[in-house]
């Protein structure tokens, strides 16, 4: 699937964007409200990816605190003046675009917002059994006793998950230069 499938969200796609996550995600509801201030607050982090006859997938992400993921279905006011990640909110294909390589494209693409941005890792949580989908994507399990009710605010299947971005070129422990 090409990169260019993914284009920037727009106000104009929340109806689509909300379509989708109702399908994709019947227990987790989040109102309009919700995705219209993540577009305001950082539109860089909001992706759509579009289908033949329109969105059949999106993601929204935002720099944020490390281990501190916002709660779900509530406004955030304003993003953190020193974040210490970017926060993957969302996720979300229609089953026609899973297995597509769509998802690794957009984990992609958010790796290289993230960094551009200067923030050193990417976080989310994980829901409906998609660790395995972030494992491949380099993402690991944090656990932090202080996220337990948090986490079970989703379900109890919910991980959170970090991914380090690696500097473009980093010092090895024998003092060599990496690509």
């Amino acid at each position: 699937m090409s990169d260019t499938l993914w284009r920037p969200m727009t106000a104009t796609d929340l109806p689509a964007v909300l379509a989708v996550a109702a399908v994709v995600h019947p227990g987790y509801p989040e109102d309009e409200a919700v995705f219209a201030e993540r577009l305001r607050l950082f539109p860089l982090g909001c992706l759509v990816l579009d289908g033949p006859v329109g969105p059949i997938g999106y993601v929204v992400a935002h720099p944020w605190r490390r281990a501190a993921p916002p709660a779900l279905n509530r406004l955030l006011g304003a993003l953190p003046s020193q974040a210490g990640c970017f926060y993957i909110h969302d996720l979300a294909l229609l089953p026609q675009a899973r297995g597509s390589g769509a998802g690794g494209i957009a984990a992609a693409r958010l790796a290289e917002i993230a960094a551009d941005a200067g923030l050193s890792c990417l976080a989310l949580v994980a829901i409906d059994g998609s660790s395995g989908f972030w494992r491949r994507q380099g993402f690991r399990e944090v656990h932090a006793p202080a996220l337990a009710e948090k986490l079970a605010s989703y379900d109890d299947a919910a991980r959170y998950m970090e991914r380090a971005l690696r500097p473009e070129h980093e010092t090895t422990a024998e003092g060599r230069t990496t690509p």
